[in-house]
């Protein structure tokens, strides 16, 4: 008689990750072993981690190629509608484990490499880089449900920057990730495509010429993108800046070594960094013009039917062609494409701006108005000449129409207008997408409501139908098969390994919640990954943490309204007597946002008095997590008690951090923003700790009249804490250092900190009494993540699919190639 598998063997049999068959780690052991040798030309006694690395890398990719070849000979026989996801930035994140999660090598990879190491080599913590990574998310999302989807960006040579944190102030230095080469990328110089600038239009009888520009060649370089274990390979197109020819040779020859290189290095600008002003124009142009040929280019050359021949009728581009625009970045696609469809393809503008719409589609990510693009009319007259013209013959139909529907509404028609008259003339980007989209969309319901209420009101009044939301996601399998296995283990147990396509799945786990056995499970995991943590923050960052402390995270990209300064207050309030509590917080600010950096300064300087207080011991810790990114996050998040989404409500357009820490265990403070909204409707509102205005509590506030010097007076603990840092309690060396932080609270503070903070300490309070019932915690643990089905990605893409695209998701596994042959 057999006895009982164990708990431990229970799983192995159920492990989401797949089994290791002898045959494969045989394979990848062999595989390995060639690449060391042959393709990065390295024996065992010179080799570094980083060439084992590559040499993985290279060995899990050439499962990849078969697919990819395979996906793309799939896509040309039966031509389907093709969506082209436009971006400034794709923050991808590793690619080694989330490839070996997505083709079920995870287990052999380990095994393997365990036995020609006879060490684990630690593929998990991964070389290669990232920042915060939605995008990749969405990429996964395409293939894993069978679309044919291609995302096009640039290929920076260099990304936003890496910070460093030196004497408590941001530093940035060159992200230089390129420097040792990337793996996983494929340069295409068959397809490099010429893109133009400056010059001049001539007007002639038979059409518009745009002459004597400046050429610049755009280099395309390819990045598989596989879907979840579907054998579906979709493709990654970032475009890299050449100069069209490496020498001026005349200058050459006459010793005039820096004048010959000068276009070069003009002309490669465009790809080297993220920047502003009239390089980051020159970026967005890049982008889509080549973008835009490429995508007329495989349309034509598609193969449709049984015919192998040219397509010539671009009528039918919409029905095979779908451009997402995310954000405003890529707004120039729209006048680009009808320079092409009017000035080279010779359509009616008639023609063309129907062929345009219906093609085009676009996501807005702020309901903040200056943080919509407006680029000034003189920057495009000298830069992009036809497209201005362009421009203004849209604008001149558009406000025709307006005028047509709102007779004599002249203000309206100001508001409603592509060219901002009033100062500088500027061309907004955003009225530019909604009127030459046939789609606009929020990226949550409370972001959608606040645009066609406030933002794009006009617009929503008098096109309705555009108009639709799409809540963003996460893909379970970067955001918790890879980096949470343990959870994904115990869920798995429970409910099976259904989950990782279907996150609905989920709602299985309300039946366990109050099971001892899997609150104890689900406990145990999150204890081992805040120990793991805790190990890796003394490591790097020389702090030592208690990881039975509650370990609270808030993960933002810097700015006012996300309310990093609402979490600096409830700091130093804990700190006014000590309580347990351990808080990481990571922000990066733009290298010019000075209130940004002041913010990070003001935090490291609290960290620096609470950290060596030998009366706090180790009840509460700040830690500012430096350069904090993809690779980080995977350990960061599942390690967190406490997540912070506490933005002023009706200012955050959805967040996707929220989404990953609820579904790695993490319980949401914040306020009713964002998708927070639907999170609580999702896990139910008493399962989260909601606190705060409300968006209706904000607009009346605003007719009303905020007076920060109110609460101040009113509330002992925020006028100790703005005394603490008006009087240089946390900076005794420099007393005024903060006098500006001080001033923007008090005077100037658009996001009405103060207003909350009464509200947000005694949610803090509540938080801290309930962390002390392990039990209860748990459970609401337990709900927050059987809640979670909605925040797929997944559901994400096949809205977009469905009610934008028109294009129908599919479940289909291809078949595999013969990858022996």
């Amino acid at each position: 008689m057999s006895r009982p598998l164990s708990d431990h063997e229970k799983r192995k049999q159920i492990s989401v990750r797949g089994l290791a068959g002898v045959e494969n780690v045989t394979d990848l052991k062999n595989n390995f072993n060639r690449h060391l040798h042959f393709t990065l030309v390295k024996d065992r006694n010179v080799a570094t981690k980083r060439d084992y690395y590559f040499a993985l890398a290279n060995t899990v990719r050439d499962h990849l190629i078969g697919r990819w070849i395979r996906t793309q000979q799939h896509y040309y026989e039966k031509d389907p509608k093709r969506v082209y996801y436009i971006s400034l930035e794709f923050y991808m994140g590793r690619a080694l484990q989330n490839t070996m999660v997505n083709l079920a090598l995870e287990n052999a990879c380990d095994e393997a490499m365990y036995q020609v190491m006879n060490t684990p080599i630690g593929v998990r913590g991964g070389l290669s880089g990232g920042k915060h990574g939605r995008l990749s998310c969405f990429l996964d999302s395409m293939a894993t449900l069978g679309l044919a989807a291609y995302g096009y960006g640039i290929r920076y040579e260099f990304g936003i920057f890496n910070q460093k944190i030196v004497s408590g102030w941001q530093v940035e230095e060159a992200d230089d990730w390129l420097r040792y080469g990337n793996p996983w990328e494929k340069a295409r110089p068959e397809y490099m495509r010429p893109v133009h600038f400056y010059g001049r239009t001539e007007h002639h009888p038979d059409g518009v010429k745009w002459v004597d520009t400046q050429v610049v060649l755009a280099l395309p370089y390819d990045t598989p993108v596989p879907g979840y274990r579907n054998n579906v390979v979709n493709t990654m197109r970032l475009w890299s800046a050449k100069a069209p020819c490496e020498f001026r040779l005349q200058d050459f020859n006459v010793g005039g070594y820096v004048e010959a290189v000068l276009d070069k290095n003009l002309a490669e600008n465009i790809s080297r960094v993220i920047m502003g002003k009239e390089l980051r124009l020159k970026q967005e142009y890049f982008v889509v013009a080549a973008t835009l040929q490429d995508i007329i280019r495989r349309y034509k050359t598609s193969k449709f039917g049984s015919m192998e021949a040219v397509r010539t009728d671009l009528d039918g581009l919409p029905n095979k062609v779908a451009i997402q625009l995310n954000d405003t970045h890529p707004a120039l696609a729209i006048p680009e494409l009808m320079r092409v469809l009017v000035d080279e393809e010779m359509l009616t503008w008639e023609n063309a701006w129907d062929i345009c719409v219906r093609t085009c589609a676009y996501t807005n990510h702020t309901v903040l108005p200056e943080a919509l693009e407006r680029w000034p009319i003189d920057l495009f007259q000298q830069l992009l000449p036809r497209h201005l013209e362009i421009i203004y013959e849209i604008n001149r139909r558009h406000l025709e129409r307006v005028a047509s529907l709102y007779p004599g509404d002249v203000d309206r028609m100001r508001r409603m207008s592509l060219i901002e008259e009033g100062g500088q003339k500027r061309v907004n980007m955003a009225h530019l997408c909604i009127v030459g989209s046939h789609a606009v969309n929020g990226v949550a319901r409370i972001h959608s409501d606040i645009l066609k209420a406030t933002v794009f009101k006009d617009f929503y009044e008098m096109d309705p139908y555009k108009f639709q939301n799409k809540t963003n996601g996460i893909t379970p399998r970067r955001w918790l098969v890879m980096c949470n296995p343990g959870l994904a283990e115990v869920i798995a147990e429970r409910i099976g390994d259904d989950f990782i396509r279907d996150l609905d799945q989920l709602k299985k786990l309300i039946k366990f919640v109050n099971d001892d056995a899997f609150i104890r499970d689900v406990a145990k995991v999150k204890q081992e990954n805040k120990m793991k943590f805790a190990v890796h923050l003394e490591e790097h960052y020389k702090v030592k943490i208690n990881p039975n402390s509650m370990f609270d995270l808030q993960v933002k990209r810097i700015h006012e309204y996300k309310r990093q300064l609402l979490n600096c207050l409830h700091i130093i309030t804990f700190y006014n007597p000590p309580r347990n509590l351990c808080v990481l917080l990571y922000i990066q600010a733009a290298p010019g946002y000075h209130t940004a950096k002041m913010i990070i300064r003001l935090i490291t300087a609290i960290g620096e008095i609470v950290n060596n207080d030998p009366v706090v011991g180790d009840r509460l810790k700040v830690i500012f997590l430096e350069n904090y990114r993809v690779t980080l996050a995977e350990k960061a998040i599942p390690a967190a008690d406490l997540s912070e989404q506490i933005s002023t409500a009706g200012t955050e357009a959805s967040g996707t951090g929220n989404m990953k820490f609820m579904l790695n265990g993490a319980l949401t403070i914040g306020t009713m923003d964002g998708a927070n909204v639907e999170m609580a409707e999702e896990a139910g509102e008493d399962n989260l700790f909601i606190f705060g205005m409300r968006v209706d509590d904000v607009e009346a506030m605003d007719r009303k009249g905020y007076n920060a010097l109110e609460y101040y007076n009113r509330i002992p603990e925020l006028k100790q804490a703005i005394d603490q840092i008006a009087g240089g309690f946390f900076s005794p060396k420099q007393p005024d250092l903060f006098k500006d932080i001080v001033s923007l609270l008090m005077y100037h503070d658009r996001f009405k900190v103060f207003a909350d903070y009464g509200d947000y300490i005694k949610c803090q309070e509540k938080v801290s009494a309930l962390y002390k019932n392990a039990k209860e915690w748990t459970k609401k643990v337990i709900y927050n993540i059987a809640g979670c089905g909605k925040f797929s990605s997944d559901r994400t893409i096949a809205q977009y699919a469905r009610e934008i695209w028109g294009m129908e998701p599919s479940l289909e596994k291809f078949p595999a190639p013969d990858e022996k042959r």
